[in-house]
């Protein structure tokens, strides 16, 4: 039984024909009436469209939301295996890959941002796990926050890896995927959200080639290729169309990495200086002030004779009733005096800057045979909830609850290049306090100003029995190997270590379960690296990558047509 009837329209075709079967437009004796005008055309954009559209979750277990919600936490919790002290470097090339298959295969926009901000959560989480004892919940809330960075990127990666990716679309991913990525690591470098820790290419500090990119671009253009790997790998798992496109790129990273290597511009050898780092080990208990300035004395001494040009303690080695009593200094500058050579030692005390400020400062002040010698540099940026407690009016609880800082530390307002006597050459020493090592704008501009050493002074003793003093240390190689200088880490209780102007290890480096004294003859160089001269200009091609993406989206959608009569 067939039934015709409701509405006539426009074009003579009637609205409500149907047949008992559910069937439309067909007559009785089963022939079919021509398509409506528009239909055509809406046929082909959605045939077109679904070829872009993300690929359909799988069947399998991730169809679940409670099985595909902690395999986004896992995965991107993978890249911390890369940084040390896991050490895997190499796993850095591929630990992306699980995340962004994953993401790809997200059915709609938001469960695409839903598992990049589930990544995020799990890669800080993981990089930052070591601060559970000091930050307790807020790692939580932080991990939460700083998560959402990865919802656009989600979004990013779903677009241009979903469905079946044409060779256009697959360089298009290759070049954006990673530019989105870098925008992340902009964004959480700045101070007040933790600062530049973590950057996935960091944890390349050992490999030659891509020190000698980071001399290039710095640390960041070393993400940007990592990332692009990462994407390019996911690329020739996915889609067997893209394989080809895939692969080639994959060959063109490792061929760009291997020109800059040998073509980059390298520093040039400019004599060598002795410079010794004191690390007095763990000094717990009551009195641990005064018995951490006891043996950082008694290992000083031991240098005497040993023709060091400078003495390095590490951050804090003097603490504030120390450093207010006269004869703190004059016993420094008896050291000095013995050995030979000033010292840079540090001080967390209440003192009195140049423009007449009074509060906690922890400063790096060079020490003479006849005492301070009146250089002395500022912490200027401040480790939040460590050292300050941001808005401390709505956050003040967390000092209840964990490790914050009881009392807000005083920042800095220069950058200072100390120069050492003659009798060490005129050297020109920048330095640096603890958190400040992961910042590679601090280091470029120290050595712009004159610094012909990279001297940091760093105290990572609460994270003793983590992954922090390693992290922390292989920082020195990115910033030695960036501006083509020597660097040197020297902390209270390890890792000290030193690093050429190339990023390469010097020497012997002090571990956690040491408490000695340790002379490097590092080399010096002269000559301007490419990043120290054009500096971050990696990051503004990513802007400029995702610039055009958003372009070439624009244009497309204002061009798509609009969609006939029904």
């Amino acid at each position: 039984m067939r039934m015709r009837g409701g509405r006539r329209l426009p074009d003579g075709t009637d609205a409500g024909d149907t047949s008992e079967g559910g069937s439309s437009g067909g007559d009785a004796s089963g022939g079919s009436s021509p398509p409506a005008p528009g239909a055509t055309t809406a046929r082909r954009s959605a045939s077109a469209s679904s070829s872009a559209a993300p690929a359909p979750l799988p069947a399998g277990p991730l169809a679940s939301p409670w099985v595909r919600g902690p395999a986004a936490l896992l995965a991107g919790a993978l890249p911390t295996l890369a940084f040390p002290a896991p050490g895997l470097g190499w796993f850095a090339h591929l630990a992306l890959v699980p995340w962004l298959l994953l993401i790809r295969t997200a059915r709609s926009p938001r469960r695409a941002a839903l598992d990049g901000w589930l990544g995020g959560i799990g890669f800080v989480v993981a990089v930052h796990h070591w601060l559970m004892p000091s930050l307790h919940v807020f790692i939580v809330l932080l991990a939460a926050l700083l998560g959402l960075l990865w919802a656009p990127w989600g979004l990013l990666v779903a677009r241009l890896l979903g469905g079946a990716p044409t060779a256009p679309r697959a360089v298009a991913a290759v070049l954006v995927v990673p530019s989105g990525w870098l925008m992340i690591e902009l964004v959480r470098s700045w101070e007040g959200l933790g600062g530049p820790w973590g950057l996935l290419g960091a944890s390349q500090w050992e490999w030659g080639p891509a020190l000698r990119v980071a001399s290039v671009g710095g640390v960041w253009l070393v993400s940007l290729l990592v990332v692009a790997v990462n994407t390019g790998v996911a690329l020739l798992i996915a889609d067997r169309a893209a394989r080809t496109a895939a692969a080639v790129l994959v060959v063109v990273c490792g061929l760009a990495v291997a020109a800059v290597a040998a073509w980059a511009p390298r520093p040039q050898s400019a004599g060598t200086v002795r410079i010794a780092v004191v690390q007095p080990g763990v000094v717990e208990g009551p009195g641990s002030v005064a018995r951490r300035l006891d043996r950082g004395e008694e290992l000083t001494r031991t240098l005497a004779g040993r023709g060091v040009d400078l003495v390095v303690w590490g951050e804090s080695s003097i603490g504030a009733g120390s450093w207010q009593r006269p004869e703190t200094a004059r016993r420094l500058a008896e050291l000095s005096r013995r050995v030979g050579a000033d010292l840079l030692v540090n001080v967390d005390a209440r003192q009195t800057d140049g423009s007449g400020r009074s509060g906690i400062f922890k400063s790096a002040v060079l020490v003479g045979p006849g005492g301070p010698t009146g250089d002395r540099y500022d912490k200027m940026r401040l480790v939040p909830f460590g050292e300050y407690v941001p808005a401390r009016s709505l956050l003040g609880w967390a000092t209840s609850v964990g490790k914050a800082a009881g009392e807000d530390r005083l920042r800095g307002d220069r950058r200072v290049v100390m120069t050492l006597p003659d009798g060490a050459r005129g050297l020109r020493i920048g330095p640096l306090v603890c958190f400040e090592t992961a910042f590679p704008d601090m280091s470029r501009r120290l050595v712009r100003d004159g610094a012909e050493v990279i001297v940091a002074q760093s105290a990572t003793s609460t994270f003793q029995d983590s992954w922090a003093p390693a992290q922390h240390a292989s920082l020195g190689a990115l910033r030695a190997a960036e501006n083509g200088r020597p660097m040197v880490h020297a902390t209270l209780t390890g890792i000290s270590a030193a690093y050429g102007p190339r990023g390469e290890r010097v020497g012997r480096p002090l571990g956690t379960d040491a408490s000695a004294a340790e002379v490097f003859d590092l080399p010096l160089a002269r000559g301007e690296t490419l990043y120290g001269r054009f500096g971050d200009w990696a990051v503004y091609g990513a802007l400029a990558a995702i610039a055009v993406l958003c372009a070439v989206e624009g244009v497309r959608a204002f061009r798509k047509p609009v969609p006939g009569p029904l």
